[in-house]
């Protein structure tokens, strides 16, 4: 019988909300305070999660130190995480920045600029 939602979807919900509270609670590096998790795409097995996030930061260079540094504390974001849910096999982590944040913004600017252009005349 299937329900509404798959195991892995279902997991990856679950991983989502926890990493959230850790990464604003728990972790030292401020930087971590500026990430949002976009979505969480689970393997079928469980053994591996991909986190993608967005970063309140304009610059490309401070953006991909912010990454670099979630993967370097991805093994202790796996230990707390361990800690915070109910799973046999907590998945390895790995993140990856999420641009369709930035993208929208950028064309919802572009929009909004257009419009104001366009009211002018």
């Amino acid at each position: 019988m299937k329900r509404g939602f798959e195991r892995t979807q279902r997991v990856a919900d679950l991983i989502q909300k926890a990493l959230a509270q850790l990464l604003l609670q728990d972790m030292t590096d401020d930087r971590f305070r500026l990430v949002t998790i976009t979505g969480v795409n689970v393997s079928r097995d469980l053994s591996y999660a991909k986190i993608y996030v967005s970063v309140l930061m304009d610059e490309k260079e401070k953006i991909q130190q912010t990454v670099t540094a979630l993967n370097r504390a991805a093994k202790s974001l796996r230990y707390h995480l361990a800690k915070e849910v109910d799973l046999r096999i907590i998945p390895e982590l790995k993140f990856v920045y999420d641009e369709t944040t930035a993208h929208g913004f950028r064309i919802s600017t572009l929009i909004d600029s257009a419009m104001k252009k366009s009211d002018k005349k």
